[in-house]
């Protein structure tokens, strides 16, 4: 790819046009890397944008701007050949818009958001002012709280009018809140534990940021243990929350376009969410990994692989990877062993990158530990790849932050990108990839500014006047980190399309050979692997 591109190129709404240049001789590495270009890759990017300032600058899932896209994406692929299907289902859609949280008596005094308090994700919406009582708290060392767990818990209570004063513990925050709401509280505050050592155990001491799961009827906040205990302790004691929230089930859908050839008992996988933040159209979280995607796949529209390829645009990921585990749920054993691989790509442009490479094989031996065998098989594709343009690559660890995670839970070898999210970026890697150390790899990541204006929509201008000077930076996208990755998501994609031995020993074929020796049976999926979902 062209990594230096005429900024007038880059600016403007785009047709809706098919793969012009799409070859069916795009079928090695060599030629499909050469076609996707950082021009090309770079329309869909500003489309996307365009979309999102249509539509009150965001694209989450179960908004217009995502409708708009999921559009955008459809019509692309149909017009290039691809076998498309939209698969619908429903979620909890959450966006907070502000909040406050007020002593009213004995004493007045004015909670500050982040520092005492967080509105809980997915909490009701409106104005609870009342008195606070106590449920079943737990307050005397070990502090095994099962606080609000049963509806019983209310039993000897009246919280009719009043807001719930509950303690983490036991159950789901969603079931304490709900059983509280049912009891006829109008506010619940849900307190830390306390259990362990304030030393050794901060995170159950401290202020949390915790989700209700999906949407409750009443403003619901959290607060550390020592404000819970507090609140406990005060006689007479009366709070108000006011909460302005949208809470509701909505609908939403994941893309999906496959291949016409192909084996289809061997198919390779390709996904990037493609929804954003509520709170911005997602330039780089995750319209990098979405437009870098698309791109591929119009320009091997005419390929023949010898596996299937499976592209998907995964919905409702920032509402906590959904469409990716609604996809997977709804798969039967057999397609499950069907797949032979899943490959992720979300942020792949940050612009204070570096090039992470999913951690396959665990080398770096941190957090998680490995993917499903074949995994390290895949981060060895990346890694050649990368080799073979002499840049360095970073192990990045199988968080569960992503849409791999329900790949992995079903022993799907998994792979992929990540150029870095509100981590701060090291000395050492700054050595490495350039850029400013002390600085996240992505300062706009969940904001508004993680668009094609960022300091316009709120960016701090200094950070990205610093980092404009170490980079070429397109809104907050990293231009050449774009440019590789992208050419990383087709080389990737193109290898296993024709041989996916190393992952899984199922035989493959060079591109225009005769046909491979494979059976045509699928294969198992035998290594063991689970991991925790907590999403980015």
């Amino acid at each position: 790819m062209v990594a230096a591109i005429a900024a007038s190129t880059l600016l403007g709404t785009m047709a809706l046009a098919g793969p012009a240049q799409a070859s069916p001789n795009n079928n090695t590495v060599d030629k499909l890397t050469k076609a996707v270009t950082v021009k090309g890759v770079l329309k869909h990017l500003d489309k996307f944008q365009d979309i999102a300032n249509a539509n009150n600058n965001t694209r989450a899932s179960g908004t217009p701007g995502y409708d708009a896209s999921a559009d955008y994406v459809v019509g692309l692929l149909k017009k290039a050949g691809y076998q498309v299907s939209r698969q619908q289902f429903d979620f909890a859609f959450y966006e907070e818009f502000g909040s406050s949280f007020a002593q009213v008596a004995p004493t007045a005094t004015t909670y500050v958001d982040g520092v005492d308090y967080t509105l809980m994700d997915y909490s009701g919406a409106g104005v609870a002012q009342g008195l606070v009582v106590p449920v079943d708290l737990a307050l005397d060392p070990p502090r095994a709280s099962t606080s609000g767990c049963e509806a019983s818990d209310f039993a000897g209570v009246d919280v009719a009018g009043k807001i719930a004063l509950l303690q983490r513990g036991t159950c789901a925050f969603g079931d304490k809140v709900v059983n509280a709401e049912a009891a006829g509280a109008i506010g619940a505050i849900v307190m830390n534990q306390g259990n362990g050592t304030p030393e050794a155990n901060a995170d159950r001491y401290d202020l949390f940021a915790g989700t209700l799961g999906a949407p409750v009827g009443i403003p619901t906040v959290s607060v550390s243990y020592d404000t819970g205990a507090q609140f406990a302790t005060t006689p007479g004691l009366t709070l108000r929350i006011e909460a302005d929230t949208t809470s509701e089930i909505r609908s939403t859908e994941n893309v999906i376009a496959q291949s016409k050839h192909g084996r289809t008992d061997n198919v390779v996988m390709a996904g990037a969410h493609l929804d954003s933040d509520p709170a911005g159209p997602g330039f780089n979280d995750n319209a990098t990994g979405s437009a870098a995607l698309l791109e591929v796949a119009l320009q091997m529209a005419k390929v023949k692989p010898y596996n299937a390829v499976r592209f998907a645009w995964w919905g409702a990921e920032e509402a906590g990877l959904i469409g990716s585990q609604y996809y997977v749920d709804s798969l039967s054993e057999q397609q499950v062993a069907d797949i032979a691989l899943y490959l992720n790509f979300d942020m792949i442009g940050s612009p204070n990158y570096v090039f992470g490479v999913y951690d396959g094989d665990d080398s770096a031996q941190e957090g998680s530990g490995p993917g499903p065998e074949g995994s390290a098989q895949i981060e060895k594709v990346f890694e050649k790849f990368f080799a073979s343009r002499k840049l360095p690559t970073v192990a990045s660890d199988f968080t569960g932050r992503s849409d791999y995670g329900a790949f992995i839970d079903v022993n799907i070898p998994a792979g992929g990108l990540f150029t870095g999210a509100e981590g701060v970026k090291t000395a050492e890697e700054a050595a490495l990839f350039g850029g400013v150390a002390g600085v996240a790899y992505d300062p706009c990541y969940h904001l508004a500014c993680d668009s094609r204006t960022p300091v316009a929509d709120g960016a701090d201008a200094a950070v990205y006047k610093s980092l404009g000077k170490k980079y070429k930076l397109h809104g907050n996208v990293n231009v050449f980190a774009l440019d590789v990755n992208s050419d990383a998501v087709a080389a990737s994609v193109i290898t296993f399309a024709f041989d996916t031995s190393a992952v899984n020993g199922v035989p493959g074929k060079a591109p225009g050979k005769g046909k491979g020796k494979g059976k045509g049976k699928g294969h198992k999926h035998h290594h063991k692997h689970g991991h925790k979902h907590h999403w980015k």
